[in-house]
């Protein structure tokens, strides 16, 4: 897991300051950095107001249909974000540059702050809105200041997440031509083959994403955020909207429309001009996809479970360390962990470099968190009574913890798998540098085609993914209204 990070390390002092600085402080590389800046400076809390804004009106006011819109407002995960990027650019061919990017990243990315914004709010105390509005507060004024704050955690971690995924997306920006340092890095990979400029623009990437971490870290503090007690009985009031339901509900209903129906229809209208042939040709990536991809969750779950149990069992300073460089790692872009095992299978072990292991490998390292989160919670909820009962009938902890602890984890098992699995499916990048050569996965099918302009015959390729992205989207919902219960 700290390959990525040794990789950072290393370049540095391999290449030195006396080279390194000439590729890093040069226009090229200014002009990235600002772009990046750009787009999470904006990107980032355009996402918030989305997510939480959806979240309060779905959960806290009286909106008409708030259960279909619940649902409708988590469905853009289920499109992949270079599927967004084809559906508007083959929309709208002019889009492109600052403005394109955030709009296809924006509207890719809002679930991400929508569903911890929600779980969070319906786990709310309503007893100290009640109490505020018995102090003379309106209901906006109680949103403000009596249940965002409470949001804070939501908000930072998900703002985080979405400003990691957009510093790590490559086939959303390339499609509308807006460079960044991921888009750059591929670039620059292709046409030197991890050469020096790709390296010094890896370091950058890198710095930023760390930076962003500590940022998220020192912004979270201390405060609590646990109801003392039961908390009350009563379900919350709900806001009225009164004159701005219309608006809620027009707002609501463009911003589903920009964000699903717009790239489903354009896959839809090219899926009706694709080619016979093409169809022929998916059954073989669609198992290649299958392989890769279950075999990213056999391993994410395989390498997450002996942490996750000490974290759950023996929760400590030891599990601390060791979990901790399994977020680092994961947090760093797909390109860097694909530059570093590309630069590692070289130099060490050569017969590994362009094979399946590989390419597993990096999807263990990038969604680990994943798997690693989905057992630590089923873990911690399966009581050690039912293991000493096992024992103490003479079973030993072995066949105790397989008969007993191992059924009850078969959900969170699942869980976890399933959230891998989509990641990996979905996975472009690094896939694309790591895959061996001939490998044909439903992702590359697509960005073959598509960046072409082939868009007839990227169709087939993106309806598949968005069906093979249903089920585990559908997954984190019910995970997410499950915990708030």
């Amino acid at each position: 897991m700290l390959i990525p990070v040794g990789y950072v390390v290393a370049t540095v002092l391999e290449l030195g300051w006396d080279a390194l600085a000439p590729l890093i402080f040069r226009p090229r590389v200014g002009e990235l950095l600002v772009n990046t800046v750009l787009l999470l400076v904006l990107g980032v809390p355009t996402t918030i107001v989305l997510g939480v804004g959806g979240a309060w009106l779905v959960e806290r006011t009286d909106l008409p249909g708030r259960r279909y819109f619940s649902v409708l407002l988590v469905a853009p995960l289920a499109i992949p974000a270079f599927v967004s990027s084809y559906g508007w650019a083959s929309a709208i061919p002019s889009i492109q540059g600052l403005w394109g990017g955030l709009l296809v990243a924006t509207l890719a990315y809002y679930p991400l702050v929508y569903l911890p914004a929600l779980a969070t709010m319906r786990g709310l105390d309503p007893a100290l809105e009640e109490s505020a509005r018995s102090l003379g507060l309106g209901s906006w004024a109680v949103f403000g200041r009596v249940i965002l704050p409470q949001l804070r955690l939501a908000i930072l971690g998900g703002g985080l997440i979405v400003a990691l995924h957009l510093l790590a997306e490559y086939g959303a920006f390339a499609f509308i031509r807006f460079d960044t340092f991921t888009t750059a890095i591929v670039v620059a990979y292709q046409s030197t083959f991890a050469g020096s400029s790709a390296a010094a623009l890896g370091v950058v990437l890198a710095t930023l994403c760390l930076v962003l971490l500590v940022i998220e870290a020192g912004a979270r503090g201390r405060h609590r955020y646990a109801r003392v007690g039961s908390g009350s009985p009563q379900p919350p009031e709900l806001t009225k909207l009164g004159r701005a339901k219309p608006i809620a509900l027009a707002a609501l209903v463009v911003l589903g429309v920009a964000a699903t129906i717009v790239p489903l229809v354009s896959v839809v209208r090219w899926l009706g001009a694709s080619d016979a042939g093409v169809f022929a040709e998916m059954p073989a990536a669609l198992l290649q996809t299958l392989l890769l991809a279950g075999g990213g969750a056999i391993g994410a779950v395989v390498v997450a479970f002996p942490v996750a149990w000490l974290s759950g069992r023996y929760p400590g300073r030891l599990s601390k360390w060791l979990e901790g460089p399994y977020y680092v790692a994961s947090s760093l872009p797909a390109i860097i962990v694909a530059l570093a095992l590309v630069t590692v299978t070289l130099r060490l072990v050569p017969g590994l470099y362009q094979t399946p292991a590989t390419v597993i490998a990096a999807y263990v390292i990038v969604f680990l968190p994943r798997a690693l989160v989905s057992l630590r919670a089923g873990i911690a909820q399966v009581p050690e009574s039912l293991e000493e009962a096992a024992r103490s009938l003479g079973s030993s902890p072995i066949v105790a913890r397989s008969r007993v602890t191992v059924p009850l984890l078969v959900p969170a098992i699942a869980a976890g798998g399933a959230l891998v699995a989509l990641g990996a499916a979905n996975e472009l990048t690094a896939t694309l540098l790591l895959a061996p050569t001939g490998t044909r996965t439903l992702a590359t099918q697509f960005w073959s085609a598509a960046s072409s302009i082939d868009y007839p015959g990227a169709a087939p390729y993106a309806l598949l993914l968005i069906l093979l992205s249903i089920p585990a989207v559908a997954l984190m919902f019910t995970q997410t209204r499950g915990r708030a219960r």
